[in-house]
């Protein structure tokens, strides 16, 4: 549980704010009909070469409802059904290429083609697609920090969020090999699945709504499959959990389960209160929603934008979230919204609402690396606002004001940032940490991340539950190249870890390959 996790948002909602000529003719299916597979094919036993396949088929042309015909296993599609392909591929406006074994032609009723496939069925014929997809695609997703009321948002006070211009990002690769794998280079997880076993798994527990919410013994279900062992609460258990259940969740509407490479690399460190999950989740949802044509897509359909709709955005968000419980199990909805729409949210008692505009502001990002229990800080709050109501409550009051201040100023910059408003700023973080000192969620570690950045004339604060963990500092206009780089290299030398970044970054957005900076594209293998 996080400090700014209580009490939680409602999630699904935004914050206000030609042919052969010997052939008959025949009208092409739509694509995603072309050869693909009904669910459901069981195998049997009973044949005497050993287990009999069924093989589910596609009528072409005539948007039949699929047949089924039995080809026992290791047994090669006959001669007439391999000379039939490019006849079939030409009527589908495929290119012809030959299908391997797996994929066979035989004539149906009426003279009548016939596709069948081994269920589950991989796509193997360029131009023909039976999992909805053909290109790569390229996702990435913005972290996050609260700039003002940690702690005091569990009381029901302001907070308020901003987009970290640190980002997580996704490739996603259709495979045409029956795996689905995931690549998590931060972790050093690499996980394959085959997507016959997957098929055949009893999903119906996925099926309850447009969004399903996962439950505990769901959970237990595919921990099984994943191969993670009962107790896995990591990093890299769980990331891989919210993986599977979102693959099997969106994909679930589809004839056959698609086969697909994915790769995610983050700026972000884990575990460091910078919202690196709920990017995660983000970026997953995306790509998959777009896969599956449930989004559109925004490169391909929206002309140079790389940002989808508010519609296509609302879904993100509401499938973002449900990544984020099997992750969390009770968050606030604040990380992925933000995660999502980008900018800056202000968010109270579960409500969030957006902050029209942002003022372009430099931070340096400072992970102390020193790990904490975000329950532990929380619940010595309470502890201590139940011990010292007089003195505490004041407090918690006090952050809650500055909150407002800081909105009301930042609202005042948008149009012309006046020096004496970064003086203000550099005030309300001051302000701010001595107040989370008090309220016993500071550490030894972010005292001296203070100390070292005054002593160069800048201004910090901790950022997420404190205890350790991250803080920021404001890097306002105007400030010497070198002041900048002696801070940072003594921070350093504390044995801390430093980012020079902005804030108010855009949320989810899909990029060309060309669009991304090289150690991207080579951290996701382009």
């Amino acid at each position: 549980m996080r400090a700014d996790q209580e009490p939680r948002a409602d999630p699904a909602r935004h914050p206000s704010s030609p042919g052969d000529d010997s052939a008959p003719q025949r009208a092409a299916p739509p694509l995603n009909r072309r050869f693909s597979l009904a669910r459901g094919a069981r195998t049997r036993a009973g044949h005497s070469r050993g287990l009999v396949s069924h093989w589910v088929t596609e009528r072409v042309g005539r948007g039949k409802p699929p047949g089924l015909f039995d080809i026992p296993i290791g047994q090669r599609p006959t001669q007439s059904a391999k000379g039939s392909s490019a006849r079939a591929l030409r009527l589908a406006g495929g290119k012809a290429r030959p299908p391997p074994w797996g994929c066979a032609l035989r004539d149906g009723e009426d003279g009548e083609l016939l596709l069948g496939c081994r269920h589950p069925w991989t796509p193997a014929v360029e131009g023909v697609s039976g999992a909805m997809f053909s290109e790569a695609l390229l996702v990435s997703a913005p972290g996050k920090i609260i700039l003002h009321g940690e702690h005091a948002v569990v009381h029901g006070k302001v907070a308020l969020a901003v987009a970290l211009n640190l980002r997580t990002f996704l490739l996603l690769r259709p495979q045409h090999n029956g795996k689905v794998s995931l690549s998590l280079p931060n972790i050093g997880i690499k996980k394959v699945w085959d997507v016959a076993g997957l098929q055949l798994l009893d999903t119906s527990f996925l099926e309850q709504g447009d969004v399903p919410a996962p439950t505990p013994e769901q959970l237990e279900k595919l921990k099984k499959v994943a191969g993670l062992p009962e107790d896995c609460v990591g990093t890299e258990g769980l990331a891989v959990l919210a993986f599977l259940y979102l693959y099997l969740a969106i994909c679930r509407k589809q004839r056959a389960l698609p086969s697909l490479d994915i790769v995610v690399w983050s700026e972000l460190p884990t575990g460091a209160g910078l919202g690196s999950s709920a990017a995660y989740s983000v970026c997953l949802v995306a790509a998959l929603l777009t896969a599956c044509e449930e989004v559109t897509n925004p490169l391909r359909d929206r002309g140079a934008g790389s940002r989808w709709p508010e519609e296509d955005l609302e879904s993100i968000n509401k499938w973002a979230y449900e990544g984020e419980r099997v992750i969390h199990g009770n968050p606030s909805g604040v990380d992925n919204a933000v995660s999502t729409w980008g900018g800056a949210l202000r968010y109270q008692q579960g409500k969030m609402s957006s902050l029209k505009r942002l003022p372009a502001l430099q931070i340096l990002l400072t992970n102390t690396k020193v790990p904490r229990s975000t329950k532990a800080l929380v619940a010595g709050v309470r502890s201590r606002l139940i011990k010292f109501p007089e003195i505490v409550a004041p407090i918690l009051t006090s952050i809650d004001a500055i909150s407002l201040e800081c909105e009301r100023v930042l609202g005042e910059m948008v149009a012309a940032p006046a020096p004496e408003q970064y003086l203000v700023l550099e005030e309300l973080m001051d302000m701010n940490q001595h107040h989370l000192n008090a309220l016993g969620v500071g550490h030894a570690s972010l005292d001296q991340l203070c100390q070292v950045t005054a002593a160069h004339g800048l201004h910090s604060k901790l950022t997420g539950a404190g205890g350790g963990g991250c803080g920021i500092t404001l890097l306002k206009p105007g400030l010497e190249r070198a002041n900048v780089e002696a801070a940072k290299q003594a921070l350093t030398g504390c044995g801390f870890d430093c980012w020079e970044t902005s804030i108010g970054a855009p949320g989810v957005s899909m990029h060309s390959a060309a669009s991304i900076d090289d150690p991207v594209r080579q951290a996701l293998g382009l």
